[in-house]
């Protein structure tokens, strides 16, 4: 039950912080669009900014079973591929595109915001491990590069009439084009 209510506060307070700004929002405001009081609320958390690391904890979590994973594995192609795919899984399970949203509304409110910077250094972390320290640049930023496609993909096509599945699809397989070096050019 508290998972679920934690769920919930951090579901209205990222809907809430994306639709009228991170500084615009308040704690109030959130303890009544959950129908519950402010005392409630502080139960689970204490400030906006507690939220926001809560909600920057997961997904750090996310990056580390992640990169615990990627640390195991020799860097082939064969793994760079599976990271690929399974970063993509990650990204269709979670919230994160919603996170994405309310990152780049709120970027001034929150640019130097400490979990949101160790959140950044872990997806850096995560593209360095997809190459060796002796590959060229070029590869090295092919690669993160193909990574990050999983993201803009879905921003960039967001004016298509196609579902979010068709998007991911899409750009998972641009993804994968990118880190082999090869596409429809």
């Amino acid at each position: 039950m508290r998972e679920d209510t934690r769920a919930k506060i951090q579901e209205i307070a990222l809907r809430l912080f994306t639709e009228q700004g991170y500084e615009a929002t308040s704690l109030r405001e959130i303890a009544e669009e959950l129908g519950v009081t402010k005392a409630a609320l502080y139960y689970h958390f204490k400030t906006k900014d507690d939220i926001v690391a809560s909600l920057a904890e997961d997904r750090i979590a996310e990056q580390d079973e992640l990169l615990a994973w990627l640390r195991t594995r020799p860097k082939t192609a064969e793994t760079r591929r599976e990271l690929i795919l399974r970063y993509a899984e990650q990204l269709r399970r979670t919230r994160h595109q919603d996170l994405g949203r309310f990152l780049e509304r709120n970027q001034t409110s929150l640019r130097d915001h400490p979990t949101l910077m160790a959140m950044r250094e872990r997806m850096i972390a995560v593209a360095e491990e997809l190459s060796g320290p002796d590959d060229p640049i070029a590869v090295r930023l092919r690669r993160s590069v193909a990574l990050f496609t999983l993201h803009t993909g879905m921003w960039l096509t967001q004016q298509y009439d196609i579902g979010e599945d068709e998007r991911r699809d899409i750009a998972t397989r641009v993804a994968l084009e990118i880190l082999e070096g090869r596409g429809d050019d």
